[in-house]
């Protein structure tokens, strides 16, 4: 850590910690200074709500001093420019090069992968395949959960195919979706990136035994790939025609902009996708150009910083007030924890404080009824994020929509007014922070920018703890050890050698 950013930290952590109430008493401009909107290219737009968050002119000071300290800018120009930003593994990340933003040469090429991409979903939707009525989208982690997520929150009624996104290698999973395909109708996706995923590939493996069992004569013609590595796909039995390549630069958790996204794209149709991207191309203009002073994904970077670094904070709550984004939280936990769960730097130094915190959360007004009792009067400090549109998503009476509306914005208010009462058992502390992100409404572009705000957040917080958000080391010895076991021959300790043997596996 440069001296630097070591008295940027040391003046964070010598401020001091008003009450919420306090610093909205002493601000009356505080919710202007805190809050801002983002227009976006259909029109809608979404508002960044900070103001119940602990953030202070003189926090926002000091953290824009850190981020100049710890190179912000120029990380940032890197990362657009395609330059060697994963240093463990010296790769660019350009996930934004399939939004239209990043190294030139890198965004044609991402272009015409689109365009491909665009002509074989045409071709299905005009039936070139034979009536498709249902895609299987085998993958797992990135490759699963951001088509999941987009899926689920945009092609509920409107799916021009029904899609089942299955990532878990247990059988039930793949059993499930199965039942709900005629195998006659069905295509098969199968997403990854080196093409040898163990549970993708055994996936892949049984849903073609499926087809073959029910009678479809040419298994592999209904089978689609997305990979990084075609001539994986080729070999293993898929037409080249239907293998639909992404750049080896863009990482796995970031790969929804990439074929990736074709189940996205085949559910919604390519003006959806199309928009879908251009939304998420609002918000990369917005990141690379904007001052640090009014940058969006940096400033909710600080409030990060200030709750984990500052306030010991281990975990970030984030509730959904939107059916529709029920998966959220699923689909956050894997791009924050997996991008920036470190504990060395990115020159490999050990690092000086806490990385990621823990990312959970689940969806309103459920949620209300299952954990927020702990957040409001137990004994963890919890950073909260709501997220909520204006807009229904149903056309049932409006008391719906209004009534969910009002449970969202009443836990923040009650979050941070708490209540003081003579029954301890009945007392609310308050001082409990909270921001909010609402949408006019959830549409593709609104979306793309809400995960694209999320990817640059990620980002930006690993620029301010100096570490490097792009490799995931960690996920590798389970994998590693889990081939031992199916192998043979290794012996383990003696807990792990009980369960094997209980369960029968093993030599």
């Amino acid at each position: 850590m440069n001296s630097a950013v070591e008295s940027a930290w040391a003046r964070l952590e010598a401020l001091p910690r008003p009450r919420l109430e306090e610093l909205f008493a002493a601000d009356p401009a505080r919710l202007a200074s805190l809050s801002a909107r983002l227009e976006l290219p259909d029109g809608s737009g979404v508002l960044f709500d900070w103001s119940k968050t602990h953030l202070d002119a003189a926090h926002l000071s000091d953290f824009q001093a850190l981020a100049e300290a710890a190179g912000f800018a120029a990380r940032r120009a890197a990362l657009f420019a395609g330059e060697v930003v994963n240093l463990t593994e010296h790769r660019a990340a350009e996930h934004t090069a399939q939004r239209g933003l990043g190294r030139e040469s890198s965004v044609e090429e991402a272009a015409a992968l689109h365009a491909r991409m665009a002509s074989l979903v045409a071709a299905i939707h005009d039936g070139a395949l034979s009536e498709v009525r249902h895609l299987i989208h085998i993958g797992i982690g990135g490759s699963a959960l951001g088509p999941a997520l987009a899926i689920d929150a945009l092609a509920r009624d409107l799916a021009l195919v029904d899609v089942h996104v299955v990532s878990n290698i247990d059988g039930c999973a793949l059993e499930a979706a199965f039942a709900k395909c005629d195998p006659a109708k069905t295509l098969i996706a199968i997403a990854s990136k080196t093409f040898t995923t163990t549970e993708t590939m055994t996936n892949a493996a049984s849903a073609l035994a499926w087809l073959t069992e029910n009678g479809v004569d040419d298994v592999y013609g209904r089978v689609v790939a997305l990979t990084a590595y075609p001539e994986k796909a080729v070999e293993w039995g898929v037409d080249e025609t239907r293998v639909l390549p992404f750049q080896e630069s863009v990482g796995g958790r970031y790969s929804l902009w990439s074929s990736i996204g074709f189940p996205v794209a085949l559910a919604l149709g390519w003006e959806g996708f199309a928009e879908f991207l251009e939304g998420a191309a609002a918000m990369d203009r917005h990141f690379l150009d904007c001052d640090v002073s009014e940058n969006l994904p940096l400033r909710a970077a600080f409030a990060d910083q200030l709750y984990a670094h500052l306030r010991s904070c281990q975990t970030r709550a984030v509730f959904a007030y939107d059916e529709r984004l029920r998966l959220l939280p699923s689909y956050l936990q894997q791009l924050e924890m997996e991008s920036n769960g470190k504990s060395v730097t990115a020159d490999g130094q050990p690092v000086s404080g806490p990385t990621a915190a823990i990312t959970w959360g689940g969806v309103g007004t459920d949620a209300q009824h299952a954990v927020f009792q702990l957040l409001h009067q137990g004994t963890h400090l919890i950073p909260v994020d709501f997220i909520a549109a204006i807009a229904p998503g149903d056309a049932l009476d409006p008391a719906h929509h209004a009534n969910l509306l009002a449970n969202c914005f009443a836990q923040g208010a009650a979050l941070m007014a708490g209540k003081a009462s003579a029954d301890p058992a009945r007392a609310y502390p308050g001082d409990r922070p909270s921001a909010t992100v609402l949408l006019d409404e959830l549409t593709p572009a609104s979306l793309g920018a809400l995960v694209a705000f999320h990817e640059h957040r990620t980002f930006a917080n690993a620029v301010l703890l100096g570490i490097n958000p792009f490799d995931q080391f960690g996920v590798e010895l389970g994998k590693e050890i889990a081939k031992q076991i199916e192998v043979g021959g290794t012996r383990f300790d003696a807990s792990t050698e009980a369960l094997l043997k209980a369960a029968g596996i093993g030599g």
